[in-house]
C-alpha cells in the first residue's frame, strides 16, 4: 500500500450498473468481462494509449455497499470519438492509495485484495477507484493487478 498522486486521464469502454449485495457484482462484472473479451472491445476502442485494461468503479450511490457503475476499458489520448454502445470516463487528478493484488486471477486474487481494502479505515472519496490489468497481469495464474483507491 502506498499513497500516490495521479494526473487525470480518460478511459473508453463498456459498463454495467451493479451492487456488491448478494454477490450480484461477481455475476455482473464477470459477464461484463466475458462480453469485453469475447466481442474484442479492446480493438474497438480508438486512440488507446496502450493495451492495459482498466476496471473502474464509479458513480457510487454511497459507499461500497451501495450500487455503483463498473466500466471496463482502455486509457485513451482523448474523448473525441466514443464508439456507439461505449461510455467514456475521466478519472480525476488527485490522491490515490495503491494496492497490488498478487496471485491466481481464477482464484479471486483481486477480490481477496478488495476484501482487505473494505476492512480498512481508509479516507475513501468514492469518486472513482480502479484496477489496471497491464503487463504483469498477462499470466492469469501468477498475476499482479494494481488497484487504486481515491482517498483524501
Amino acid at each position: 500500500m502506498e499513497k500516490i498522486y495521479l494526473e487525470n486521464f480518460d478511459v473508453i469502454g463498456i459498463s454495467v450498473r451493479t451492487t456488491n449485495n448478494n454477490g450480484q457484482s461477481a455475476k455482473d462484472i464477470g459477464e461484463l468481462w466475458g462480453k469485453f473479451m469475447s466481442e474484442n472491445y479492446i480493438d474497438k476502442i480508438p486512440n488507446k494509449v496502450d493495451t492495459s485494461i482498466y476496471s473502474i468503479y464509479t458513480d457510487y450511490e454511497g459507499d461500497y455497499t451501495q450500487p455503483y457503475t463498473t466500466i471496463l476499458g482502455c486509457k485513451v489520448e482523448n474523448l473525441k470519438t466514443i464508439p456507439e454502445g461505449m461510455v467514456a470516463k475521466t478519472i480525476s487528478s488527485g490522491g490515490y492509495t495503491k494496492f497490488v493484488a498478487k496471485g491466481d486471477l481464477s482464484k479471486s486474487a483481486v477480490f481477496v485484495e478488495w476484501t482487505r481494502i473494505w476492512e480498512m479505515d481508509l479516507p475513501r472519496l468514492y469518486s472513482a477507484d480502479f484496477e489496471v490489468y497491464g503487463e504483469k497481469a498477462q499470466n492469469p495464474n501468477d498475476a499482479e493487478v494494481d488497484i487504486f483507491i481515491a482517498t483524501r
